[in-house]
């Protein structure tokens, strides 16, 4: 394969904190949606955070400084980020919420 900058990269993310019941899922959805990313997110049973993203490393540098800030009323601890292989995103839409009605 070819080496360099991938087009498409996936990411996990797990965001500790306050992060529930503050809108930080639509913050999530916006800031993500805003840059043209695929992916979901959605509310952990732990109470945190869980977000799965596909784009340009550039975006999901981009979005994860947004993570790290967070939502107005939200407190974020930590992010915890890995890269997972480029097969996923085959089956991420357009930016959506799970979980959310």
């Amino acid at each position: 394969g070819h080496k360099g900058k991938s087009i498409h990269m996936v990411r996990h993310y797990i965001i500790k904190g306050r992060v529930q019941g503050v809108g930080f899922r639509w913050f999530v959805h916006r800031e993500a949606g805003a840059r043209g990313l695929k992916g979901w997110v959605r509310n952990t049973d732990d109470g945190e955070v869980e977000v799965m993203v596909a784009g340009s490393e550039e975006k999901l540098d981009e979005l994860r400084a947004e993570l790290e800030r967070g939502s107005r009323g939200s407190r974020v601890d930590a992010v915890y980020e890995r890269d997972l292989d480029e097969a996923t995103a085959q089956n991420l839409e357009s930016f959506q919420i799970e979980g959310a009605w």
